[in-house]
């Protein structure tokens, strides 16, 4: 999918994708994105929040989605009341979560690079003192492990971490499935070895 996306250059450290409550979508259709908006903080956006999936003619496609589809309903905290304090506030927790440094240390420092899931949970929780949510790309055809894709970690209300609760039964829209390209993210697989990608810097 690099090339039919014009992703010629993907990054090797983890990304942000996005900043969710948990209240539904597209919260005011009215409230457009606006890139003006964000002018100084585009520097970081374009390094820690790229689009790697669109080839827009300033790369804004990604962030005008989800201003749109969650800003719009994060804004109902005057904390993240409009696009620069949303895109700022999310860069502020990706730097605070830093999930580039001391935890990836934590799981690279092994001497191989497939894992038990559960040693990954255990080595995220202790370090961050809570239980993030996993995401993994599942087996390629002909492969055992699969591929972890996403960490997502929960904050309450006045964005302190917390425990990402799974909700028995049901899936929560906004993390049980992601679709890229045309693979699908979905929560790992306890039971499959997991491969944690060695080039994430």
């Amino acid at each position: 999918q690099m090339v039919a996306n014009d992703c010629h250059d993907p990054p090797k450290y983890w990304t942000i994708h996005g900043l969710w409550p948990d209240n539904g979508d597209d919260c005011n259709r009215t409230w457009h994105f606006n890139v003006t908006e964000i002018k100084d903080l585009l520097s970081d956006m374009r390094h820690y929040w790229p689009d790697v999936l669109h080839s827009s003619l300033n790369r804004t496609h990604f962030w005008k989605h989800e201003w749109e589809k969650h800003g719009t309903c994060a804004a109902t905290l005057e904390i993240l009341n409009s696009q620069k304090k949303y895109f700022g506030k999310a860069l502020e927790l990706y730097q605070h979560v830093d999930l580039n440094g001391c935890a990836h240390d934590l799981l690279i420092s092994k001497s191989f690079l497939l894992f038990q899931m559960t040693h990954i949970k255990e080595a995220l929780t202790s370090f961050y003192n809570v239980t993030p949510k996993i995401q993994c790309l599942p087996p390629k055809e002909g492969e055992e492990a699969q591929t972890i894709g996403q960490i997502e970690f929960c904050f309450t209300k006045e964005l302190q971490l917390i425990n990402c609760m799974e909700l028995k039964g049901e899936s929560n829209p906004m993390w049980g499935h992601l679709k890229l390209g045309t693979e699908e993210l979905s929560v790992c697989n306890d039971t499959l070895p997991t491969y944690y990608p060695p080039e994430v810097q």
